[in-house]
């Protein structure tokens, strides 16, 4: 069967077909990514890389599955559903404390998108102002950065006089419209012009992103089991998968409104809008790097602080070690 094959590769390259091109032929490799949410314009490199043949080119099959309130990530990869996640630093961290082992291999996001949004009419316009008063969460993992927050600021979440009440919030804004909460989590890109769009404006509202607060950690990373790393032949496959991806970011950001339109494409509930995906596009284009998806070490270390001072509550114990790697976006660099 070899021996046919390579006749048939020797044909091909005959007629100037690339060798790359005689591998895609052959068979592509299967590569299964679990979102950390929906699909929406947050994972929109994704899509373009899939539906501009990025990944095709790459000779990559990729599968993208997209996520939901129900669906953690670590949890599916742990159990065999995904070869690749992409998951915010503190809940792929404190996974990995709890026996999950995973390790960052890119980051796509160099900057962060959360922020608590809050009814200006509350008073709040501090930080400390937070006290005695509801605060919607969410949680899921995604509670790590606000809980690392409010340790910062000496802050209880016990819901005390001198501390704040924490209400779990779920994946929308009611709370703040229906006023049970004062304040609530958002993302740049997301939440905060949903409440926009439910008619408050701009002047109605406060708003602290973590960047602001020096509590910003590391959003939206791809991230795989440690012990996968040890074959060679997976890593090529990764490289090649982030290569893939960071092309069809780049592309996204180029081509905002018609990245926009591909992640609606592949929207299955219908539920997104091309106003509000167009919107999150330009949103999500700020949060981006260079372009490359190379880890810079000193935001891991920046995320690991934020995150060890927790006083008696701190996302994480001790620091970690071998939870990053640079090893798949240095075989990336060399193709």
């Amino acid at each position: 069967m070899k021996k046919v094959l390579a006749g048939v590769a020797a044909l091909a390259l005959g007629l100037g077909v690339t060798a790359a091109q005689v591998g895609q032929a052959e068979a592509a490799d299967e590569v299964t990514l679990q979102l950390k949410w929906v699909t929406q314009a947050q994972f929109a490199g994704y899509y373009v890389a899939q539906d501009q043949g990025f990944y095709e080119d790459a000779g990559l099959d990729v599968t993208i599955q997209p996520g939901g309130p129900d669906i953690a990530p670590p949890q599916v990869i742990a159990g065999g559903g995904a070869d690749v996640i992409i998951d915010w630093m503190p809940s792929a961290l404190a996974s990995r404390e709890k026996g999950v082992p995973l390790v960052n291999i890119a980051q796509p996001f160099q900057r962060s998108g959360m922020m608590l949004t809050c009814r200006e009419e509350t008073g709040i316009k501090e930080p400390q102002d937070l006290r005695g008063h509801t605060l919607g969460v969410w949680f899921f993992g995604n509670e790590y950065p606000f809980l690392a927050w409010m340790s910062q600021l000496d802050i209880p979440t016990d819901g005390s006089d001198e501390g704040v009440e924490v209400l779990k919030q779920g994946f929308n804004v009611d709370p703040l419209l229906q006023e049970q909460a004062a304040c609530i989590s958002t993302m740049t890109y997301n939440e905060y012009w949903q409440v926009i769009d439910a008619g408050l404006s701009p002047d109605d509202l406060v708003v602290f992103k973590y960047e602001d607060q020096g509590v910003a950690t590391l959003e939206d990373g791809l991230y795989v089991m440690e012990d996968r790393l040890d074959d060679p032949a997976f890593v090529d496959t990764m490289a090649r998968f982030v290569d893939a991806s960071m092309k069809g970011w780049t592309w996204a950001r180029d081509h905002q409104e018609e990245a926009a339109m591909i992640v609606l494409e592949n929207d299955a509930t219908g539920a997104q809008t091309e106003k509000h995906q167009v919107r999150m596009m330009g949103e999500i284009a700020k949060l981006l790097g260079d372009g490359e998806g190379v880890l810079d070490p000193a935001d891991y270390e920046r995320t690991v602080k934020t995150l060890l001072q927790g006083g008696s509550d701190p996302v994480i114990t001790k620091e970690p070690t071998g939870a990053w790697t640079h090893k798949v976006t240095d075989k990336m660099q060399e193709m």
